[in-house]
């Protein structure tokens, strides 16, 4: 089996990554370009959000061609060019599969559309209920009611996401055959990896039915059913399976431990791997995301403990991560991006590269990029975004409010421009971006940080040891003194090394004892820490935001 566990994967939204053509859109020969600098990082393979044709209703997601690139990233030979140049760096691709739904200009729906039977079993369409209600009362995670009239007909499709994005139907073995025949299409492209998309959420009832109207019991009818294991393991043994040198990683929207074990879990021959989304939910006041409160830190301590010994006891495996196109950047929401920013971001990259799992780096994290804090509605690009502020203004939320909201919570946080050098639109491209620059980019850049940051180099460092140290990439998990105000602590283990890793998460000096940990500090070593000196002891007093890994022999 291929080892995937000590390898680091680096995520990077294609719009926003380099415009090489100076349309202000990122593109594919942008990121060739830049391939030399993610080299330096040190990370093996780069994951990219979907580059398919598409009308970008919800930037890439609604696919209208899996099998060709959209012209405004360029053309499948600057991607089989791409691949070829990485590969001479020792970096693969990782492809973004969107298989719960296509947009509805694909052939297949259009054919549907048109009156053939075959594509009509493609989707998800049902007859409304006798007294002409819709098929049932589920909601869209998009807002609205989940289903919409099939063309002129008296019949709705099913659309769990935007109303352009209709589900399939799975059910249907044809179905199953095309999406199979999609990922064999892009293997022999050269792509080495694959991230499914909301995938837990394919496997729909033969017999769908209404909902209680609570949602957490609406999202049961559709998420994680039993059939979904079914339909991953086909895809496996039919697709990527076949060469053990694949990593694959699930998006698993409100699952549990106990699936993510079962997908993951090396002898069922499902996923490499899966996103879980809990620990991202720790700063919603009341499970509200549009709010602003400070994050629960014995929450966000107990969802990275719980799912660390959960997957470790059933031989799971976790993607780790902080950021990603969805979520605000995580040192402008755990850390403190003014007083303390290169404290932060280390602080942050190493408690979670430590952890059991393979960690994911979000572009611009490793230079310390920042939410941009626009000060207008209008700078903010994102269809959530703007739908989420007219919903607060209805619910009487005034403007300045509903804005501090957005800041905090929007997409665009984290899908602003990379931020390349002090030159106009930070170096991404040569005219106007398409999604606005934060306004920090000549303190916070690529060139600056390479000629005179440490956080760059602190990233590199903990790359370079998850290769080095099997302990990391291959221990055990043990979380240790939970109850501490202020730190997250854990010790991990493989053939009697222990690594213990201190984490002190807020900006003040807070204090651990660990005399009744059991641990030997005659015989240590600091394999990484964000401070000099650390005077190490069975009671150590870390600074604000200090990490700290220590060896004992």
């Amino acid at each position: 089996m291929y080892n995937f566990k000590d390898k680091v994967i680096y995520q990077l939204y294609p719009k926003s990554f380099k415009d090489a053509n100076n349309d202000g859109v990122g593109d594919i020969r942008g990121i060739i370009e830049k391939i030399p600098y993610l080299a330096n990082l040190g990370i093996d393979m780069i994951w990219l959000n979907p580059m398919y044709k598409s009308p970008q209703k919800d930037n890439g997601y609604d696919i209208s061609d899996y099998k060709s690139i959209d012209p405004i990233f360029g053309t499948m030979e600057d991607f089989e060019e791409m691949v070829e140049v990485a590969r001479k760096y020792n970096i693969d691709f990782m492809l973004d599969m969107v298989f719960n739904h296509t947009s509805i200009e694909h052939e297949w729906f259009q054919k549907a559309l048109s009156g053939d039977k075959k594509y009509q079993d493609y989707y998800i369409i049902r007859d409304a209920k006798s007294n002409g209600d819709k098929p049932t009362n589920w909601l869209s995670k998009f807002g609205g009611p989940a289903w919409e009239k099939f063309g002129n007909t008296d019949k709705y499709y099913l659309h769990l996401y935007d109303v352009t994005q209709a589900d399939l139907n799975w059910r249907n073995p044809e179905v199953r055959e095309e999406l199979i025949d999609i990922v064999n299409f892009w293997l022999k492209k050269g792509v080495k990896g694959f991230r499914f998309d909301v995938l837990n959420v394919i496997g729909k009832d033969e017999v769908l039915i209404d909902s209680t109207g609570d949602s957490a019991q609406e999202k049961s009818l559709y998420t994680d059913k039993p059939v979904v294991h079914e339909y991953i393991k086909l895809l496996n043994n039919k697709s990527f399976g076949n060469d053990k040198n694949i990593i694959t990683v699930g998006e698993m929207s409100s699952t549990n431990i106990e699936n993510g074990i079962l997908y993951t879990n090396p002898s069922r021959e499902e996923l490499s791997m899966i996103f879980s989304f809990h620990h991202l939910k720790v700063d919603y006041d009341n499970g509200e995301k549009w709010s602003k409160v400070p994050f629960d830190f014995e929450e966000l301590k107990k969802l990275l403990n719980d799912w660390q010994e959960g997957m470790s006891n059933g031989d799971g495996w976790n993607a780790l991560f902080w950021n990603n196109h969805d979520q605000p950047r995580s040192n402008s929401r755990f850390g403190d991006v003014k007083k303390y920013p290169y404290e932060s971001a280390t602080m942050l990259a190493q408690t979670l590269h430590l952890l059991r799992g393979t960690p994911y780096i979000y572009q611009g994290e490793e230079i310390g990029m920042t939410n941009p804090s626009f000060d207008n509605i209008d700078d903010y690009v994102d269809i959530e975004t703007h739908n989420a502020y007219k919903e607060l203004l209805e619910k009487s939320v005034d403007k300045d409010t509903a804005l501090e909201y957005i800041k905090e919570k929007s997409r665009d946080n984290s899908r602003t421009p990379m931020q390349w050098d002090n030159t106009a639109n930070a170096g991404f491209s040569k005219v106007k971006p398409w999604l606005k620059v934060a306004n920090n980019y000549k303190e916070i850049n690529v060139q600056r940080e390479l000629d005179t940051g440490k956080i760059f180099n602190y990233y590199k460092k903990l790359i370079k040891l998850r290769k080095d140290y099997k302990v990391i990439s291959e221990g055990t998990y043990r979380g240790i003194q939970l109850d501490n105000k202020y730190i997250y602590s854990y010790i991990r283990e493989y053939e009697g090394q222990k690594l213990l890793v201190l984490n002190n998460f807020y900006g003040e000096n807070a204090k651990i004892d660990l005399s009744k940990e059991n641990l030997d500090f005659n015989n240590y070593s600091v394999l990484i820490g964000n401070y000099e000196n650390s005077n190490i002891s069975s009671v150590i007093e870390l600074k604000p935001y200090e990490t700290i890994a220590i060896l004992l022999k």
